[in-house]
């Protein structure tokens, strides 16, 4: 893979000055002022997030494991892939495993770290570590308080077809379904694995 790494020094900013605006329960938004390339300075306001995990459970028969959730700055109910935040100290991988367990209440004896995506390069730095799972069993789920959601599965196809016509608007499911579609085709491999 061709990387860019060494051959941006030119768009590059740099940190002059930075300060907390809001520190909060979940959010924590900073306002940096930066020197930009041309030597000028300008100001930068974004969150700063701990990172998640989506999880693309894959059953037997093929279908996936979506929910649906209202998500209050949207105002509506949400299809997407299972997903969370990653607790402090907590690994990738640890966290796709409780967060399917815990919103789903399955477990998959094999997993597939497949990438990253960056859902809102321009004022966040939240990463979501996108992992895949297989070889599901039917568990008790374990909602954390205040946390509302139904579990559902649908065929690769229909989640498609709900990205095409904009019923799926939500970015990490949207970048799920793109993975899915490409391993589906044998387009992209994936190396799994059965964590102990």
């Amino acid at each position: 893979m061709d990387t860019f790494e060494g051959k941006d020094a030119h768009l590059s900013e740099h940190t002059l000055h930075s300060e907390d605006l809001l520190h909060g329960h979940f959010l924590h938004i900073k306002r940096d002022t930066v020197r930009l390339p041309g030597g000028e300075q300008a100001t930068r306001e974004y969150v700063v997030h701990p990172g998640a995990v989506m999880v693309i459970a894959l059953f037997d028969d093929g279908r996936v494991l979506l929910e649906r959730q209202y998500r209050y700055p949207m105002q509506r109910v949400m299809i997407e892939f299972p997903a969370g935040k990653l607790d402090a100290g907590e690994t990738s991988l640890r966290c796709a495993q409780r967060e399917l367990q815990e919103e789903t209440g399955y477990r998959a004896s094999e997993w597939a770290r497949a990438g990253v995506l960056h859902p809102v390069i321009s004022y966040a730095t939240e990463f979501i570590d996108i992992w895949f799972a297989r070889g599901l069993s039917a568990g008790e789920r374990h909602l954390d308080a205040g946390e509302y959601l139904d579990v559902f599965t649908a065929a690769p196809a229909e989640l498609l077809a709900w990205c095409r016509d904009g019923q799926v608007t939500d970015a990490k499911t949207l970048t799920g379904a793109l993975w899915l579609q490409n391993v589906l085709r044998g387009d992209w491999t994936l190396d799994w694995q059965s964590p102990t």
